[in-house]
């Protein structure tokens, strides 16, 4: 995947969001700073994996920057922190839809798409590695985690591009929520098979898949004894498992690595709304990258 430099992302953020949003929320804002620039320095800021403080300092060193965001001043890191606050999910949504949109339709994407549901998990801060193999030596135990993010998406396997995510903590069972992602990623293309893996077999998600978007599921049937007696389309999964049109679901696998290299692990945050819409901005920030 080619890189790309600052001024190139920060024009095309910038671009989406000013398709997104109106340019001010009340006719009562100050003015000082658009909304669409606040969401471009956000996109900015995940690229590439800065603090609400560093973010602030880049802006004051980079004029070549400022210019292209069409920024007169800098913000403060606490205005694009109140900005993130109150950015809800459905903008966030509909800035990804628009990234969608912006990478045109070849023939390939004409056709049905073939999408794949997983799930990753995300760092809620910056813990470094020397403390955590202090922590294993003094112990020897690996440093426990409670609780931690967990970001579901749906990625389209032939473009890697994300059509639809959602994030929440984890631990937790997110087979329930196949039919919401799938269906928040027709919108915004036509979908013809979906992979998932088996966290997401159940006869239900078989049936939503088959009957309300007309599409194939393809999902191991692992849920459960070999033993046991199963019906429907998870026991012609368990009898006759497509193995070759499944391999294609190891391309999220790559979508996921691509991120966690390239821009962020991590969706930091005190509060756990303010993590999700970390995880939801790099998942934005991701399909930017892309286009």
């Amino acid at each position: 995947m080619a890189e790309i430099g600052l001024l190139p992302f920060a024009r095309v953020a910038l671009e989406v969001a000013t398709a997104v949003l109106p340019r001010y929320r009340s006719r009562f804002s100050k003015h000082q700073f658009s909304q669409p620039q606040l969401l471009a320095v956000l996109c900015l800021m995940r690229y590439e994996d800065w603090t609400f403080r560093e973010t602030e300092v880049r802006l004051r060193e980079h004029s070549d920057l400022r210019k292209a965001l069409k920024l007169l001043r800098v913000p403060d890191y606490t205005t694009l922190y109140r900005f993130l606050k109150r950015l809800d999910e459905p903008t966030i949504d509909q800035a990804l839809g628009e990234a969608v949109r912006r990478m045109g339709t070849t023939h390939r994407s004409r056709r049905r798409a073939r999408v794949a549901v997983d799930a990753t998990g995300l760092a809620q801060g910056a813990v470094s590695t020397f403390f955590v193999r202090r922590m294993y030596h003094h112990t020897n135990q690996p440093l426990p985690w409670r609780h931690w993010l967990k970001w579901l998406v749906v990625v389209d396997v032939d473009r890697q591009l994300l059509l639809s995510q959602m994030a929440r903590q984890g631990p937790w069972n997110d087979c329930g929520n196949l039919p919401g992602l799938v269906e928040a990623a027709s919108r915004q293309t036509r979908i013809g098979v979906v992979l998932a893996d088996a966290e997401f077999d159940s006869e239900r998600n078989h049936t939503y898949v088959r009957q309300q978007l007309r599409a194939k599921s393809i999902i191991p049937a692992k849920r459960g004894k070999k033993t046991w007696r199963i019906h429907g389309v998870r026991a012609e999964m368990r009898r006759a498992f497509p193995r070759r049109q499944y391999a294609r679901r190891a391309l999220v696998e790559t979508v996921f690595s691509t991120i966690k290299r390239k821009l962020s692990s991590r969706a930091p945050g005190r509060s756990l709304p303010m993590q999700q819409r970390q995880a939801l901005l790099l998942g934005l920030t991701y399909n930017l990258y892309r286009l």
